[in-house]
């Protein structure tokens, strides 16, 4: 299945139930989220140190698998000013090699401010520095997670409100 841009899109090529994964990626590392299978919580599961590409994408298919997930959100890094850079290159590169390998539909979602705001919780919850470290990742990807679970919530609700698409 290819990539699909539209976060409306990807609610309609998903089954009415079943756990959504969230992606942060990351240079060395790759933070991971899930949601429950009413998709309306992200809980932050677990950070994968980065090697390669097919390693990588084995352990977080893995993951999935275990999960039950019936999608992928990929948090993309756009500049503050939305336009998009390497980084954005990066992970949409990734997408598209990891459509390769599994049949679920995958999407991005904007993921500026969350590390900052992952950060910002953790500092909050009084972790330390180490700990911060241990779990950054993982949280983010949960922030992003979330922000598509309430976004793919609203659109349903607004289409639904007028019975208009």
């Amino acid at each position: 299945m290819p990539v699909i841009e539209d976060l409306a899109d990807f609610a309609d090529a998903l089954p009415e139930r079943g756990a959504l994964m969230g992606l942060d990626l990351g240079t060395r590392t790759i933070g991971l989220a899930v949601s429950d299978v009413e998709r309306m919580i992200a809980t932050p599961l677990v950070t994968i140190r980065r090697t390669k590409f097919t390693n990588d994408a084995e352990a977080l298919l893995d993951r999935a698998r275990e999960r039950e997930v019936v999608g992928f959100v990929l948090g993309l890094p756009r500049n503050m000013d939305g336009s998009e850079g390497r980084r954005c290159q990066s992970t949409r590169a990734f997408a598209r090699n990891l459509a390769r390998l599994t049949e679920l539909p995958i999407t991005f979602s904007d993921e500026r401010l969350t590390t900052v705001e992952a950060e910002n919780r953790l500092l909050a919850a009084d972790l330390s520095r180490k700990r911060r470290r241990a779990v950054i990742d993982r949280m983010a990807a949960a922030i992003i997670l979330q922000e598509a679970l309430e976004r793919m919530r609203r659109t349903v609700r607004s289409v639904g409100e007028d019975g208009h698409g």
